[in-house]
């Protein structure tokens, strides 16, 4: 078996006889963005071979409504370190005897370092698997050592390489479906500004406090751009309903005197309101998304949005965008925790975090950011 090159990783021979491909990955709307290119390299490498997602509601929800290159997607159980929540080993039983009935030829992991996930995958009873390891991680037939800070989506691309599937794509590519297209007036109403009007999407959310950028930055970003003309949406998802009110709220109290009534009128919240699908299409429709690194960000690059990023310099490090023409990020040099001062670069499967939750990116100036915003919008 002699490797070939493809620019990230040795590619490996392909595996024969291959028609159906499961390919594990939990968590969030990002980390789904972060396993499709290695999902198109795959369908393009075994290209009779249907690939079933091994992951969480959100992808399912996401996959049902979009147009994607994953086939379908089956829900992972309760199980530690593949998906977090009270474990039921009546219900990862009959899941896993379900994966068994599919009898998967090609099962790939790109679920972290394995230490949970390389079990779980080789209960799937597939003839062949691939994936990333720790030292302590249970070995695949294929292995990828895990390190912990290489950028996701490359990451998962150098997998792929190991089950014989160069690179097509370097990043996540999704197309909203045209009935939630189409559907956005009647969805959003009046929020909904005209074609050619310039619109603004924001999130201000992340499921890691951490990452999260004060709702005051966003308000001074959002208000400085409703000012100038832009209509501003906040979205997230129903837990986020209250940060997303928060920001509208102090957007237009920084109008106080400065603003008439129709530039207020500029920035609304979707949060709780919207299907994955009328959020993909938002997206796709806004002029510049601008957001924490969260999944929604991720999403908007995916379906061709421009994008400012709000990023800790770790997380830049293995998830922020490739190129700068539709994308822009600012960083934040925080090394330490700003309670207890301890060292947050090595947080993960090599050292335990602090209990501290306050933001890494606080530091970074709202006026630079709708600089870039204002930069993107006049593009």
């Amino acid at each position: 078996m002699e490797p070939g090159e493809s620019g990230i990783g040795p590619v490996l021979d392909t595996f024969p006889d291959i028609s159906r491909i499961a390919l594990l990955r939990g968590g969030g709307l990002g980390d789904l963005m972060f396993a499709l290119p290695a999902v198109t390299a795959l369908k393009a490498a075994y290209p009779g071979a249907t690939l079933t997602l091994l992951g969480t509601p959100v992808h399912q929800a996401l996959v049902s409504e979009t147009r994607s290159p994953v086939d379908d997607v089956m829900v992972l159980p309760f199980a530690e370190g593949v998906r977090p929540g009270e474990e039921d080993p009546a219900a990862t039983g009959q899941f896993l005897s379900a994966a068994n009935e599919r009898h998967f030829d090609l099962a790939v992991q790109l679920h972290g370092g394995g230490r949970y996930s390389n079990p779980f995958l080789l209960r799937l009873g597939a003839r062949h698997t691939a994936g990333s390891a720790t030292p302590d991680a249970a070995p695949l037939e294929r292995t990828l050592p895990y390190t912990l800070y290489q950028h996701e989506p490359m990451r998962a691309l150098e997998v792929a390489g190991l089950a014989g599937a160069p690179p097509v794509a370097l990043e996540a590519r999704l197309r909203p479906q045209d009935r939630f297209m189409a559907g956005l007036p009647a969805t959003l109403g009046s929020v909904l500004p005209p074609n050619g009007a310039p619109l603004l999407v924001i999130h201000p959310g992340a499921s890691d406090p951490r990452r999260r950028w004060p709702a005051a930055s966003f308000a001074a970003v959002a208000r400085a751009a409703a000012d100038g003309g832009c209509q501003v949406l906040v979205v997230g998802d129903r837990s986020e309903t209250g940060l997303a009110d928060t920001v509208v709220a102090a957007a237009v109290g920084l109008s106080a005197g400065k603003s008439d009534s129709k530039s207020e009128k500029r920035v609304a919240s979707l949060a709780g309101r919207l299907r994955m699908g009328d959020l993909a299409a938002l997206l796709a429709r806004a002029d510049v998304v601008l957001a924490n690194d969260s999944g929604p960000r991720h999403l908007a690059q995916a379906v061709g949005a421009r994008t400012v990023g709000i990023y800790w310099v770790g997380n830049a490090l293995t998830s922020a965008p490739l190129g700068r023409g539709r994308h822009r990020l600012h960083l934040s040099w925080t090394t330490h925790c700003p309670s207890c001062g301890a060292d947050v670069t090595q947080v993960g499967w090599t050292a335990p975090r602090c209990p501290h939750e306050e933001s890494l990116v606080a530091g970074i100036r709202p006026e630079n950011v709708y600089d870039d915003v204002r930069s993107l919008l006049g593009r």
